[in-house]
């Protein structure tokens, strides 16, 4: 009965649940300051029994709801900011932003953390301790969860929470409804690699007479590639993708210098501070044999995203409880993209969740991919996630 009247609850949200993310995603907000975001959110919390706090170099919310019996407190976030990307897609609800979408699902996220706060001040009276909601900007490269750690979310209830979740939808690879973890590492940590390959210009019809940094710089990529293949062990894993590279100004024109910027995934230690070196030693190898040189750095990104094994059962025994058997899935293996909840994780056991959010007139194998201009999510998903949050939050607490 008690999981049971939290999914007949959460429905009777959904259309409260519907209208809020879809307001949010007409209107999406880059970075650390969202300050139309914060205000939704604030006015969707109105009126809840909740101690709130703004942040002060960033705009996010931390409510903090204090349960009606003693007891330790349980974090629960959902980050807020959107992409820089320009929607493709012919909704009603679509952005209304030239240049900026909720391509990542973070509209989702916000609702049904809010969808939470809305189920767990509801039965207040029960709750054996404290929750703190984390409503996070800045995740997609701003480092939003340090900052906020720094602002002191950790220590909002007064104490440091005994566990943390969070949830992530994905609009391909899973069927709507499904939730998807493992123990674990989960998400790679993420860094960038930067060269600058320095050569000497000269005219097209006498490359003989120049330093072409421009195929010296095609040569490094194709080299990083090889050199991942034959250093790191598939199990695991590394990846290395170069997603921008820019030199010259013209056909004829050889230039003096060209650049290229690098994604560096990995999952343990030991590669990340061995792909660190090898990158390097690649690049100036390769400069070395063409005459010419290179500078380069490394920007650490965020860390490994690691799931502590009991929580993440506990996530699997509460979905199989609220839902029942087969709407949780043991992922087999992590996946490549990076996620800042991670700081959270390396201070607190917790636990992150996939949640498959594919439209059901779309195949999961095929459909546009989170970050996709195309990218669409599915709003049915929306009482089941604000549901399973608040399930953690009171049953965590219970134990």
């Amino acid at each position: 009965m008690l999981f049971m009247s939290f999914t007949e609850s959460a429905r009777d949200l959904r259309d409260e649940l519907v209208r809020l993310r879809r307001s949010l995603h007409t209107t999406p907000e880059i970075g650390l300051a969202l300050p139309r975001t914060q205000e939704k959110v604030l006015a969707a919390l109105d009126g809840l029994p909740l101690e709130i706090t703004t942040g002060k170099a960033l705009s996010s919310i931390t409510a903090v709801l204090r349960g009606g019996r003693p007891g330790p407190a349980v974090l629960l976030r959902g980050d807020m900011d959107a992409l820089p990307v320009t929607e493709r897609n012919d909704l009603p609800y679509r952005s209304q932003i030239d240049g900026q979408m909720h391509a990542c699902g973070h509209d989702l996220h916000t609702t049904m953390l809010a969808g939470a706060a809305h189920l767990l001040s509801a039965r207040r009276a029960e709750l054996a301790g404290d929750v703190i909601f984390m409503f996070q900007p800045g995740e997609e490269g701003h480092e939003g969860a340090k900052h906020m750690i720094e602002e002191g979310v950790l220590d909002a209830a007064g104490a440091r929470p005994v566990a943390a979740y969070g949830m992530h939808v994905v609009s391909s690879m899973l069927p709507p409804g499904l939730f998807a973890s493992r123990p674990g590492p989960l998400m790679a940590a993420a860094d960038v690699f930067e060269v600058t390959v320095k050569g000497r210009g000269g005219h097209g019809s006498s490359p003989h007479r120049a330093l072409d940094p421009i195929q010296a710089g095609c040569e490094m990529v194709t080299s990083l590639q090889a050199m991942v293949t034959r250093t790191f062990d598939v199990f695991d894993p590394v990846v290395v993708t170069v997603g921008s590279f820019h030199g010259g100004t013209a056909d004829n024109v050889i230039p003096d210098e060209a650049r290229f910027e690098a994604t560096v995934r990995t999952f343990s230690p030991g590669n990340r501070t061995l792909v660190k070196r090898r990158l390097v030693e690649v690049v100036e190898g390769v400069a070395a044999a063409h005459g010419l040189s290179v500078e380069t750095s490394f920007g650490m990104g965020y860390p490994v995203t690691v799931n502590d094994p009991t929580e993440t059962d506990f996530v699997s025994r509460t979905a199989d409880e609220l839902f029942g058997p087969g709407r949780y899935f043991v992922s087999p293996q992590p996946v490549m993209g990076s996620e800042d909840f991670s700081y959270v994780l390396e201070a607190v056991p917790g636990a992150f969740v996939f949640l498959g959010a594919c439209p059901p007139d779309r195949d999961p194998a095929t459909a546009p991919y989170n970050h996709s201009p195309e990218a669409q999510f599915d709003d049915s998903v929306l009482p089941d996630g604000a549901a399973l949050y608040a399930s953690l939050a009171l049953s965590r607490l219970a134990s």
